[in-house]
């Protein structure tokens, strides 16, 4: 897998210097520079926030994008806030991952089996990239897709994770007809790949009760299932 690491750490060299979109631009380094006061003392990324994991993974998550005060922050996805409280204590249980939190970028994560990314790799606004926005930063998951030759299921955390990774599909040049609907443990074969949906683990879900961790658990035993990966792969 070395020489695909070396072509995922080109592409998220390329990923970091990503200044495409001017209202992401001036949102995600108007963050960065305001802060939250909690992390007053702290420097914050402020750039466009690249993918990570394992190049040999069979699993890619999805998400959106990051989250204004957690991988803008922390310069990795998912990482450093409630969200990815959630998602990385489900990845633990389900073996994707040796530790069952991810606060900062040397903090000893590593995932086995399984990439992590999002659609829009800067923090938007509310979290609402635009059409546009969406469609400018397409590319680098298409990309990413292309790189990861083991990757056969992607789960999607939400329904905007849905639908873009349906458009990156599309791009790649398997399309799914009719277009498949989004739902928790929704489940569509779309080319080679197996795509899975999930309720995304923000807060508004989670402190509802819309997704569960039992929910949350379903999800990840279905995408070893699917995708054929033994627990006793992964270094727990």
């Amino acid at each position: 897998m070395d020489e695909v690491s070396t072509a995922l750490d080109v592409l998220n060299e390329e990923v970091v210097r990503c200044v495409r979109c001017p209202r992401l631009v001036a949102w995600r380094e108007q963050i960065a520079r305001e802060k939250r006061a909690s992390f007053a003392g702290e420097e914050y990324w402020g750039r466009p926030v690249p993918g990570f994991g394992d190049p040999g993974a069979n699993v890619l998550v999805v998400g959106l994008a990051p989250a204004a005060h957690g991988g803008n922050r922390t310069g990795r996805v998912f990482t450093g806030d409630r969200s990815g409280e959630w998602l990385f204590r489900a990845l633990h249980r389900a073996g994707f991952a040796n530790q069952a939190e991810s606060i900062s970028r040397d903090d000893g994560l590593r995932l086995q089996g399984c990439y992590i990314s999002a659609v829009v790799k800067c923090a938007p606004p509310d979290n609402k990239p635009t059409p546009e926005e969406r469609d400018t930063c397409l590319p680098y998951i298409v990309r990413e897709l292309s790189l990861l030759p083991r990757v056969s299921v992607l789960v999607c955390l939400g329904s905007f994770a849905w639908d873009g990774a349906l458009r990156a599909l599309a791009a790649a040049g398997h399309v799914a007809k009719p277009k498949p609907k989004f739902g928790h443990l929704s489940e569509a074969i779309v080319g080679p790949y197996t795509l899975l949906g999930s309720y995304h683990p923000s807060q508004q879900n989670t402190f509802t009760g819309k997704l569960t961790e039992e929910m949350f658990d379903a999800v990840f035993r279905r995408a070893r299932g699917v995708s054929g990966v033994s627990p006793d792969t992964t270094e727990s």
